[in-house]
């Protein structure tokens, strides 16, 4: 008869294993993803702030305004029944109900084609955060509309920073990371990526042609969609295996 050798009691566990037990525990995870994306809100939220006040409180007279409210006279001053029409193309692209529209529907797609929800939550995870970043730093930081005509009617909102900007550069910036995410960097995918990542600029564009912010307001906007674009994606998207999209 062999006697079978003792199981060392101190003998690490296989990867296998060991993974199968971290993945039992998603709490962990959870919560230190919640814990970053919480305090990364707090963070932007005050540096968007910060630079409003910077804006309106220290540099709303001087050289600096000047060449802000310039920007929009100019602009103003250099309309065409062209570009008004091309503007509102641009300013739609990023009003709340083509925001949602395309979030829902691009969302469902995503879940649909991936199998998963992961990148779904992805893309949700960036436009929620973005509305809520701008809707406290509006709250936040008071700011006029320039004092030229308007070819939109203002909303209630200040006019800093700038949410269809911010709106755009979450919104399809995310498209494009997700893009190179799930189909790599196939001619075709980079082509549709940097397609949308050109958006935001024609929308920051058709948001000052039109009057509705002045550049510091746009700059403040992509700044502030662009820093929680990128917390959100190496947040979720950090150490993820890409997904076996469905034919």
């Amino acid at each position: 008869m062999q006697l079978q050798a003792p199981v060392a009691r101190g003998r690490r566990r296989p990867a296998a294993r060991r993974g199968a037990a971290r993945r039992s525990r998603p709490d962990l995870d959870l919560r230190a993803v919640a814990i970053r994306l919480g305090l990364g809100l707090i963070v932007i939220w005050g540096l968007i702030s910060l630079l409003g006040l910077l804006e309106t409180r220290v540099l709303s007279t001087g050289p600096v305004h000047r060449a802000d409210l310039g920007a929009d006279v100019w602009l103003a001053a250099h309309r065409t029944a062209f570009w008004n029409t091309a503007t509102l193309v641009g300013t739609t692209m990023a009003t709340t109900l083509t925001v949602i529209a395309v979030t829902a529907g691009v969302a469902l797609l995503l879940r649909w084609r991936a199998g998963r929800w992961h990148e779904s939550l992805v893309l949700v995870t960036v436009m929620v955060g973005e509305i809520v970043l701008f809707l406290a730093a509006a709250a936040t930081i008071h700011q006029d509309r320039p004092p030229v005509a308007r070819l939109d009617q203002a909303p209630p909102t200040s006019s800093y920073p700038s949410g269809h900007t911010a709106a755009a550069v979450a919104l399809y910036g995310c498209l494009a990371v997700l893009v190179i995410w799930i189909f790599g960097r196939r001619p075709a995918a980079q082509v549709a990526a940097a397609v949308l990542a050109l958006v935001p600029f024609f929308v920051a564009f058709a948001r000052l042609y039109r009057g509705m912010h002045y550049p510091s307001d746009v700059i403040a906007g992509a700044l502030l969609g662009g820093l929680w674009l990128l917390l959100v994606i190496t947040t979720l998207l950090r150490r993820q295996p890409r997904p076996a999209m469905r034919r």
